[in-house]
């Protein structure tokens, strides 16, 4: 009898495109740059010529560009390896811009606004993107599933109401947002109606066992034990101790919090921030809750430190009061809303703002949901430009920083490398590749890099045929204790337009599983480092039969089946998804400087740095805030 270890049983070869990614393409260029330097070169050079890494990506235009695909991490460490022969073999295009933009996702979109709008169009932009389609995280996967289409984020998820007048609300405006309340998909079918998640991390109806608990047995992750309506039943049967179990009750009801208010930042750089940013999220847990160390690495690592990629304990307390700072606006019900396929739809409508021709029609959510014109995107002549598959290694000042009138830039496309010249440039990407980019970075620079540490995590979209088993057990989500993955939720999609397909427990649906990968007791570093080893060094076929294994073990008794069920899978993999601020991180510790604020308080030379990274909170309002300081910095004092 074919056996849940060899996948028979959970589908692994059923006949569904999820293999069919890169062929033998990926096999020729796997090894080209990986070294002895990288941790897991040897084991991540046997996946790539196994052609079975990057995986299924969908259908559309983010087929494939899901996550960082095998391509873009083989540029990005060669980058860091120094693989790229930047003295010979360049291709000068004799070409000159007033300011290049160094990462396409949101940060690097908002920063070409703004430099082009605060000079009233006369600046010219060139943005170069390494992946084959901008949006940075603000990307999205596509299913055809049962002749409907799906669409899922593959990171950037949630949208924050602003208030009416703020300086978000004035960006949000002017690329055709407009007034940000979204209307949601309706109950359909006979079945009696169940409330449904807006988002994938919600945990809605909780409190009155809609949202069910499972603890992962002793003797393997196969094996568990489920607690079905945990509030109102006090967690009863959690095989958990008695201390625990009251802490767990205390925890998901919101009665800890309850039970110990605490008065927040007024501001950021208060005293009341600064002394969080001195001590871990871990250390404020225990104080203002009175948890156990052991509990919270157990039942809140990684959920309660998602936000920014690792458990509490590798992390400032300040990152969970941060993005509150951010004020919305709570009128006319919850602040946090979702598009279909998360902040993809932002990412798109400021290239629609920055490139007219990029998108037929309207400035409008229903105008930019159409395909991109990819032709319009890198036009020659015009002002602002978007190049993708274009992979900045090298920015470096013509002369002493002080005085150059330019920076020149060198970039990798399809296997060569191009030299353009710019009066400017905006480090819109990671700071884990700027700091190998900027060839001529001060030490100053480059130390206060060095303390930004950064998390993988791995986005796994599954699209299921339907979700009667969840309806059965009376859930609409769930959270696990041990085995793969922690949490998922069946969402309620936005139709911005109006109308849209039902939703009831025989719909098609897809359900997002986040990973993450915390090690409590290890630096922030370390914890990044092991986490990138463990998901750069495991294979698609690999991390699918887990998904399927933990599918099975969690709902099999509940009618579930994997090989009738799932109808896709599809990874993203983020390498370096979260900065991690580890206490001191924001405000600085002995009297020095806080590593963002060195990086933050002035440009370089000619170049100015962006990116949430600098804000220390993931968040795409971060992204558009730190840009508009970076473009600003340049138009104030650089640029003439």
């Amino acid at each position: 009898m074919t056996s849940l270890k060899d996948g028979g049983l959970l589908g692994m070869n059923a006949d569904i495109t999820r293999r069919d990614f890169m062929g033998g393409t990926l096999a020729a260029s796997g090894a080209a740059l990986m070294t002895g330097a990288c941790p897991f070169a040897a084991r991540a050079k046997n996946q790539a010529e196994g052609a079975d890494w990057t995986g299924y990506g969908g259908v559309g235009e983010y087929a494939r560009s899901n996550g960082n695909v095998w391509d873009v991490v083989k540029a990005g460490h060669g980058i860091r390896d120094g693989a790229y022969d930047l003295e010979n073999a360049i291709h000068d295009l004799g070409e000159t811009v007033d300011c290049v933009i160094v990462g396409g996702g949101i940060s690097g979109l908002a920063a070409a606004l703004t430099m082009r709008r605060r000079s009233g169009g006369r600046l010219s932009c060139l943005v170069l993107e390494n992946h084959a389609i901008f949006g940075g995280e603000a990307r999205q996967n596509l299913f055809e599933v049962e002749g409907r289409r799906l669409v899922a984020q593959q990171g950037s998820a949630l949208f924050f109401v602003p208030y009416p007048y703020s300086s978000l609300a004035r960006f949000y405006d002017s690329i055709g947002l407009g007034a940000p309340r979204l209307r949601y998909q309706e109950w359909g079918g006979p079945d009696p109606a169940m409330e449904m998640a807006a988002n994938p991390y919600d945990s809605v109806g909780i409190e009155h066992g809609q949202y069910g608990f499972w603890f992962a047995d002793s003797s393997g992750a196969s094996c568990g034990r489920w607690v079905l309506d945990p509030i109102r039943k006090g967690f009863a049967g959690a095989p958990v101790s008695n201390a625990d179990r009251a802490d767990l009750l205390r925890w998901f009801s919101g009665k800890a919090a309850e039970a110990a208010p605490f008065t927040g930042p007024a501001y950021e750089g208060d005293e009341i921030s600064r002394r969080l940013d001195a001590i871990s999220l871990e250390q404020h847990y225990m104080e203002r809750y009175g948890l156990t160390r052991d509990f919270i690495r157990t039942y809140l690592s990684p959920v309660e430190g998602g936000g920014s990629g690792l458990g509490p304990d590798a992390l400032s307390a300040y990152c969970d009061y941060g993005a509150d700072l951010l004020r919305m606006d709570y009128r006319g019900g919850d602040p946090s809303q979702m598009f279909p396929g998360g902040n993809t739809t932002i990412a798109r409508l400021m290239v629609k703002a920055l490139i007219d021709k990029a998108f037929p029609g309207e400035a409008s959510v229903a105008g930019v949901s159409r395909d991109v014109d990819f032709a319009a995107l890198d036009a020659p002549g015009e002002p602002a430009r978007i190049r993708c598959g274009a992979t900045v290694v090298s920015v470096r000042h013509e002369g002493d920083p002080a005085s150059a009138g330019a920076v020149s830039v060198i970039y990798a496309k399809d296997g060569r490398l191009f030299r353009l010249r710019a009066r400017s440039a905006i480090m819109a990407g990671g700071s884990w590749t700027a700091k190998h980019i900027i060839a001529d970075l001060p030490d100053s620079h480059r130390e206060a890099y060095g303390q930004f540490y950064r998390s993988p995590c791995l986005i796994a979209n599954v699209a299921l045929r339907n979700w009667r088993f969840l309806y059965r057990m009376g859930l609409s989500g769930c959270r696990w204790f041990g085995g793969f993955g922690s949490a998922l939720a069946v969402r309620k999609v936005a139709v911005p337009g109006g109308g849209g397909e039902p939703i009831g427990p025989d719909s098609p649906v897809v359900v997002t599983l986040k990973i993450l990968f915390p090690r409590p007791g290890l630096s922030t570093q370390e914890q990044g480092i092991l986490g990138r080893t463990e998901m750069f060094s495991t294979s698609f076929r690999e991390y699918e039969h887990r998904i399927r294994e933990q599918f099975t073990a969690l709902f099999g008794r509940w009618g579930f089946d994997a090989r009738r069920d799932i109808a896709g899978i599809i990874l993203n993999r983020w390498g370096h998804a979260y900065l991690s601020p580890q206490p001191g991180f924001f405000f600085g510790k002995d009297g020095a400087p806080s590593p963002r604020d060195v990086l933050r308080a002035a440009p370089f030379g000619r170049i100015a740095f962006a990116n949430t990274d600098l804000a220390g909170i993931m968040d795409h309002r971060c992204s558009i805030l730190e840009a508009e300081r970076a473009a600003g910095q340049l138009l104030d004092s650089v640029l003439i």
